[in-house]
Formats: structure tokens, C-alpha cells, sequence
């Protein structure tokens, strides 16, 4: 994937971080053509790059909210045209310039949008147009931010050794900007852009107010386990649910009183907090076969969901198609057990003798964890310990 740079602006952003000012300026330093741009140096700095750019994948629900790549769309108004985005227009001004005077001018709007937006690093900022030539005729936008690089030195000569660098940049974090967004070669959707920042500061996500991105995945299960929930809701306590309703059309500050409603209202609290916190525990709620139709629904939306839990300090991953079927949650004696079925076991690196076992029954193996639990409890009555007395322990 090899493209031709048409026009490029390059630009350097100043942080004056001092504590009487904390102003951000900006200053351009040089718009090239497509010939000037073959004699300069940015050309070996930048033509992978634009060619990573151009590969980088991204989904429109990404994995995690946290993915340095997405995947936006400009927002428009229920029938309105696209060209009432403000940001698409500009775009669309910049891929259209007829000539390198009017490409800086366009280019010089845009940066001035952008040092409006929050937490804006100095480092440099690139414009570009660039051609695939062998998949379209017109250009593609490239935007690029360089922060600049702290404490960088160069080999200087045999008496000083090293050189400071001022405003040293790289390629290696480059955050960039790609539209329109190509899912596939010889494919661009206009509705939509690519954008990369790996960093924790959302640049180009503040700087473009009039783009959305849509929800992650674990964004989407979440509303989908919350809209069950409903359901379930609605199915325990019909009556309650209508009464609540009711108040909620008529804007009733206090729901209707009576101890169904109060429940209700209770559980649903409950569910609010549990589905916020980062670390969730088991809630003992729904039987196997809610859990398991509820489990079907979103896989059919996404096959490949994850299934991620810990008991006991213990991880176990799977997917969330294997509940009920090689994945088994149970509980035994008062403490819960996760059953994993399969054909055969793989073992990582490092010998261990766990790898010689043979296997008991299942039954025999309960048998040993039910006796082994009546042990702990005697030894607690006795106020001993359940491998052996005190002396054991060298006490």
C-alpha cells in the first residue's frame, strides 16, 4: 500500500507550561507539494508511516472502550445531508484544495480548531494529502500529531559527547487521523473516519465534536444483560411494574407504597450498583435456564463473547457459548465449583505432577471435598487445624 503525497503542511505546536502561562501556540514552518515532498527529509519519516495508517484495523463496536483505534461517523441531524457536518465539511474543503497556497490556508483552519481542544501537547502537527493511486483518483486526509520526546540527546562529537535535541519527535506514538475510513482495499465510506491516539488524552475525540463513535462491545452486553433484567423485573412483579410505570408517565415524585413495589424497587438498586462496580460477585439470582437463553441472546449477536471469571484467585476464560456445555457453575457443601468438561487437557511449560494424574470419577472427587470440608469444620470446633494439631505448625 503505497501512497502519493499531493500537498503537506507541517506545523509545530509550543506549550508554555510555566506558571504565569499556559498559553499554546502554533506556527507553520512549511507546506510542500508532491515534488518538493520527494526531496525532503519527511519523506522517509512519513511513507511507512501513511502505509500503517492505511492498514490499521478497527471495528466499528470495538473490543474495549480502551482500543487506540476506532472507527467514527459524522453525526448529522434526521434528514439532513452530511454536508451539515461541520467537521466533514472541512475535510472536505482540504481533500478538494486546487493548489498549495489555498491546501495551507484550509490546513490553517483546521490546527486552529484543534488548539482548542483540551490537554493539547505541544509537538508537531502534519496535513496531508495523499493518493493511492493504483485503488482512486481522489486523495485521502491524513492528520498527524507528534508529541515532542523528553530528554533526548544525540552522539555529538569526541569532547561533548551527546547533543540536546530540542523538540525530538518519532514515529513510534504518532496519533493520527485517516479519512474516509477504507474497511477494505478499493472501499471508502465517507460517513466515516479512522482515528488512532494511543495515549490516555482523547486529542483528536475533542477536537472533532461533531463525529460519534459507537458503543464497545462490553458496552452493548451490558445494555442487553440490562434490558433482560427488565424483563425478569417485569415477569416477578407485572403488578408492581405497571404501578411503577404509571407514576414514572405522570412524573409522580414518590412511587405508589406497598411492600412488592418496595422489593422491586430494592432489587433494581441492587442491580444498578452491582453492574457499576469493577469487581462483581456471583448474585444467586436467576436459575440455569434464564441464565442460559439470556447467554443465547448475545451470542447470537456476537459469537466469539468472552467468558471471564475468578473463583478462589483461580481464572477461568472461555466464551460465553460455552455455558452449559463444557462450562459448569455449581455449588457444593456451601461453596461454589466450576466445572470445566473437555476431551483432553494441555499443559504450559514446566513439568508438574498434575500432568501424571489418573483422573477419579467426579463422584469420588465430590466425595473427597465433601469429607475434606468436615474435616475444616471439626478442626475449627476444636479450635485446631485441619492438617493436623498445633504441634503440625510448630507452635
Amino acid at each position: 500500500m503505497k501512497f502519493s503525497v499531493q500537498y503537506l503542511s507541517f506545523f509545530v505546536i509550543r506549550s508554555d507550561a510555566s506558571e504565569t502561562d499556559t498559553t499554546k501556540r502554533y506556527k507553520h514552518y512549511q507546506t510542500l507539494t508532491h515534488e518538493e515532498y520527494q526531496d525532503s527529509e519527511l519523506k522517509a519519516f512519513l511513507d511507512g508511516e501513511f502505509a500503517r495508517i492505511g492498514k490499521r484495523k478497527a471495528d466499528i463496536n470495538p473490543a474495549s472502550e480502551a482500543v487506540p483505534t476506532k472507527i467514527g461517523r459524522f453525526m448529522v441531524e434526521p434528514g439532513h445531508e452530511l454536508t451539515s457536518n461541520p467537521n466533514y465539511n472541512l475535510f472536505q474543503r482540504i481533500r478538494t484544495a486546487p493548489d498549495k497556497p489555498q491546501f495551507h490556508a484550509m490546513s490553517d483552519d483546521l490546527i486552529r480548531i484543534y488548539m482548542e481542544a483540551s490537554a493539547v501537547r505541544g509537538g508537531a502537527f502534519i496535513v496531508a494529502l495523499a493518493k493511492l493511486n493504483e485503488l482512486f483518483d481522489d486523495p485521502l486526509l491524513f492528520l498527524l500529531k507528534c508529541d515532542f520526546e523528553n530528554k533526548i540527546a544525540r552522539i555529538s562529537d569526541e569532547r561533548s559527547l551527546i547533543t540536546k535535541v530540542e523538540m525530538a519527535i518519532n514515529a513510534r506514538n504518532i496519533k493520527s487521523i485517516m479519512y474516509p475510513h477504507m474497511p477494505e482495499p478499493g472501499m471508502l465510506e465517507e460517513w466515516e473516519l479512522k482515528i488512532h491516539q494511543a495515549s490516555h488524552a482523547r486529542y483528536f475525540e475533542d477536537f472533532l465534536k461533531y463525529v460519534s463513535y459507537e458503543k464497545s462491545k462490553p458496552e452493548i452486553v451490558s445494555d442487553q444483560v440490562a434490558e433482560m433484567f427488565t424483563e425478569y423485573i417485569e415477569t416477578k412483579w407485572p403488578e408492581a411494574a405497571v404501578a411503577a410505570a404509571v407514576a414514572a408517565e405522570a412524573e409522580e415524585a414518590v412511587l405508589p407504597s406497598g411492600a412488592a413495589i418496595e422489593e422491586m424497587e430494592r432489587e433494581k438498586k441492587q442491580f444498578e450498583l452491582w453492574s457499576a462496580s469493577e469487581k462483581r460477585e456471583l448474585q444467586q439470582l436467576w436459575a440455569h435456564e434464564r441464565v442460559l437463553e439470556a447467554a443465547a441472546r448475545l451470542t447470537a449477536y456476537q459469537p466469539e463473547l468472552e467468558l471471564k471469571l475468578k473463583l478462589a484467585g483461580v481464572s477461568v476464560r472461555g466464551h460465553m457459548a460455552d455455558y452449559g456445555k463444557s462450562i459448569h457453575l455449581a455449588s457444593h457443601n456451601g461453596r461454589f465449583v466450576v466445572l470445566i468438561e473437555g476431551d483432553n487437557f494441555e499443559f504450559e511449560r514446566g513439568v508438574s505432577p498434575v500432568e501424571l494424574l489418573q483422573p477419579d470419577d467426579i463422584a469420588v472427587v465430590l466425595e473427597r471435598m465433601k469429607q475434606r470440608a468436615q474435616e475444616e469444620e471439626e478442626a475449627a470446633a476444636a479450635g485446631g487445624y485441619a492438617d493436623g494439631g498445633p504441634e503440625a505448625y510448630g507452635e
